[in-house]
């Protein structure tokens, strides 16, 4: 037996040899290797069934999940192990169950659906996207890789795509550049940037979605990780496209088009859509910092309606409060605001209040009081509470991960929704906190029970914030909608509110930029979307102002604010004849608030974006990736501001097909640019040959008057083209019943006819009766209109050869003839 025993150095190198790679020595750090990045290897197996698939060099492990026939998602693990899998963006992910295939051979393994392949390398992991025709759409130009963060722990995590010459990037949410995000490097990190600057990075949202269109074919990554994240268009090596965060995981999902708006569908399916918001909110509204006292309030409220500029609602920023604590009135300000609101509301205006994350540090305020007794606000990791300067002073702040400490915050606002508030405006959620920016890094946060510090957090907590306030307000108003707004969010928001591009500047370049801006969110995945008419800070003259409200009008949420160290902002403040044209303006988009409302319908029902770059509707032509300033709203109206001071024309893109000047009626082919005169009165306006445009009669208020008949401009096309008109209550959830009306109109014409036909869903039945139809641009002089079979004999034709007469609003087919 003893002849087996080994002696102490026999034993030591036994396990040397079993302990691979490790060596005892006097000093153990002489054997830790350095910290480098580290690369996926060979893959040396893979295995999956079903929508899940799994890729391994050993070590570090690659999951795919196949979502949908055009989206797959991509996860890494270094070490073989996963987090656990939850997210904000895409509360729950649902594979369907669809046919996948699963094959391999000497070079690769494949996992392809109908549409799209994903192509796995053997000989380096690396991984690439096709689509049908085997086209390669997206290739790795390295293997993802990580690096370990010794630090905090976990680690950077990168992926690098191949970057082909023609390739150009769109999205990435509100980024103040060009609309084309080619050669930039952007981060990902909600900043307070008080009057931004062009170029300047990052801004107040994190949105990881960006779309690649290469030789006419789109596709997106959506990076979901809401750690700082970085992103390089080429900026670097013109051949390389890179994105990576600085913790999480490296999780990014591919969505292939191959259209840029089928991205966007896409993404939706994922994030989800904005609900519909309450009529009024697609109103104008006012807003400054800030309407005090009570009699400022009343006067502005007087001033619209004697100057008859229609507007639907009125803000209270930070001074309503006593103190600037939320959820308090200032009694010296405000003595009866109930009545204050409900005297507003007698003229038609909605009253909207700001909130903010910082609560003051006071145990005589019952709502941090509250919140300090149930541990609802955020601690360090030393247990210490987190505590910065805002605007009341000394602050804690809610975590708003936490879902209890969200219904808490939710049913705070019963007090202002019995007042009569009918929004609510979410500010310095970034969070902004004076002197430090923002939290330190090493706050802890619940984060719906899968923890995290700051640095994990940061980018989602405004985003939790005005979740709370949404879910809460829902709850309170029952099934009311709620109207929100917020300043930070991240991937998602998009369920819970509306965004403005924040704290901009009265200058013609914020003017240009805001233009980009709302174009960019829009396709990026917020559709309800607006800046600071006349800019926040600094001083507009007429002109630029009056521009402003032109392009404003146009914007899926039009507000002016400014600072109140600027000048007085109204619609009038500037005078004749600048007054008469915002006038003008304002009223034309109560006109058009049918079309803009159904816009809307077509993002939440469909997921279409409301507003669209030119570059979504002609990607294959390349020009097109370079154009910023034309835009449609929806698909029908073409919109293309006046963004130079003195301008008297400009010229105009217009995508394939024929398109009316709004104003004219004049036809033009699309394809090519056009000059277009630009008086101050007007910017220039298009409408697609073969829309139905649906218009409202002029009120100063959304609801003033009942609707007593619907006006159906028609414009004429020799192609079939397809509209859709939807209305519903305005106000309630019950469209989610299918308590409303989707109308579709089909144009059809040719040289000596125009067909409409009229198909409806929904169980709303609108009050109106008829339709009062302007058929613009017939060919011909009309003989004969016949609606369902019948005869239609009063009518005219104006001066512009437009087409007028009545009838009811329940037709099917109708007919012109020469």
């Amino acid at each position: 037996m003893e002849d087996n025993i080994l002696n102490p150095k026999e034993l030591l190198n036994e396990f040397v040899e079993e302990e691979e790679g490790f060596r005892h020595l006097n000093n153990p750090a002489d054997g830790i290797k350095p910290i480098t990045k580290k690369y996926l290897g060979v893959p040396t197996h893979g295995v999956g069934s079903g929508s899940k698939y799994y890729f391994t060099d050993g070590d570090a492990k690659v999951e795919l999940i196949v979502v949908n026939e055009e989206i797959m998602r991509v996860r890494l693990a270094p070490h073989g192990v996963f987090l656990e899998d939850f997210s904000y963006a895409v509360p729950k992910l649902k594979p369907k169950n669809i046919p996948v295939q699963f094959t391999e051979d000497d070079k690769e393994f494949r996992v392809s659906t109908a549409k799209v392949n994903c192509h796995i390398r053997k000989s380096d992991f690396f991984i690439s996207f096709s689509d049908q025709n085997n086209v390669i759409t997206s290739s790795d130009a390295k293997a993802m890789h990580w690096e370990e963060n010794t630090q905090f722990g976990g680690y950077y995590v990168f992926s690098t795509k191949e970057c082909h010459p023609d390739e150009n990037f769109f999205g990435l949410g509100d980024k103040p550049t060009e609309l084309n995000l080619r050669g930039k490097r952007l981060v990902n990190w909600n900043t307070d940037a008080y009057s931004f600057a062009w170029n300047q990075d990052p801004l107040y949202r994190s949105i990881p979605f960006y779309i690649s269109v290469n030789e006419g074919i789109a596709h997106g990554i959506f990076f979901d990780n809401t750690f700082k994240a970085h992103f390089d268009f080429g900026g670097e090596d013109r051949t390389k496209t890179s994105f990576w965060a600085d913790g999480g995981e490296m999780q990014y999902y591919y969505i292939h088009g191959p259209h840029m708006m089928d991205v966007v569908k896409s993404y939706h399916l994922l994030t989800g859509t904005h609900p519909m918001p309450p009529l009024w909110a697609l109103g104008y509204h006012q807003c400054r910092w800030s309407y005090y006292p009570e009699a400022k309030f009343r006067a502005v409220a007087k001033g619209f309606r004697e100057n008859k500029i229609p507007c639907d609602a009125i803000y209270l920023d930070i001074d309503y409060m006593d103190g600037y604590r939320c959820f308090t009135w200032n009694r010296r300000y405000f003595p009866d605001p109930k009545k204050m609101i409900a005297d507003a509301a007698e003229m038609g205006f909605k009253t909207v209040v700001i909130v903010d994350p910082g609560i003051r540090v006071d145990d005589n305020y019952p709502v941090f009081k509250e919140g300090k007794e149930k541990k609802y606000f955020c601690r360090r990791s030393d247990d210490y509470y987190m505590e910065g300067h805002v605007w009341p002073g000394r602050c804690q702040f809610p975590d708003f991960t936490n879902p209890e400490v969200r219904e808490w915050w939710g049913g705070l606002f019963d007090e202002l929704i019995d007042y009569g508030v009918a929004g609510v405006w979410n500010d310095m959620n970034e969070p902004a906190v004076f002197g430090s920016g923002t939290f330190p890094a090493d706050v802890r946060h619940d984060y719906d029970g899968y923890r995290g510090s700051h640095r994990k957090a940061h980018n989602v907590y405004g985003m939790q914030m005005v979740r709370a306030t949404y879910e809460g307000m829902r709850k309170i108003l029952k099934n009311k909608r709620p109207f929100t707004i917020t300043r930070a969010g991240y991937s998602g928001l998009q369920r819970y509110a509306s965004v403005w591009t924040g704290d901009n500047v009265a200058s013609w370049e914020h003017l240009r930029l805001g233009n980009i801006q709302c174009q960019r969110l829009s396709m990026s995945g917020i559709p309800f979307c607006g800046t600071d008419i006349g800019g926040f800070s600094g001083e507009p003259d007429g002109e630029l102002f009056t521009r402003w409200i032109q392009l404003g009008s146009f914007s899926p949420f039009m507000r002016a604010h400014s600072a109140g160290d600027t000048k007085e902002r109204e619609p009038w403040s500037f005078g004749e004849p600048f007054t008469a044209i915002n006038r003008n303006f304002i009223e034309l988009r109560y006109r058009l608030l049918p079309y803009m409302y159904s816009a809307f319908w077509e993002h939440h029902r469909y997921g279409f974006p409301i507003l669209r770059p030119v570059v979504m509707q002609e990607q294959d032509v390349l020009k097109n990736h370079f154009r910023q300033d034309e835009f449609t709203y929806g698909d029908k109206i073409l919109v293309c501001p006046v963004l130079e001071p003195g301008q008297k024309s400009r010229k105009v893109y217009l995508p394939k097909g024929k398109w009316y000047n709004f104003w004219t009626n004049e036809v033009e082919t699309g394809g090519e640019e056009v000059e277009v005169p630009t008086p101050l009165e007007t910017i220039p306006i298009f409408v697609k040959a073969g829309s139905v445009i649906p218009e409202y009669p002029v009120m100063q208020y959304v609801g003033e008057k009942p609707v007593e008949e619907v006006k159906l401009n028609v414009y004429y096309s020799d192609y079939e083209a397809n509209s859709f008109f939807f209305e519903d209550h305005g106000e309630s959830f019950a469209y989610e019943q299918d308590i409303y009306s989707e109308k579709k109109f089909v144009v059809n014409g040719d040289e000596s006819s125009l067909t409409l036909n009229q198909s409806m869903e929904g169980l709303y039945t609108p009050r109106y009766d008829g339709y009062h139809f302007r058929v613009i641009g017939l060919p011909f002089v009309p003989a004969t209109i016949t609606i369902d079979g019948k005869d239609i004999t009063d009518f005219t034709i104006g001066d512009e050869k437009v087409l007028e007469f009545k009838y009811t609003k329940t037709f099917n087919i109708l007919q012109i003839s020469k």
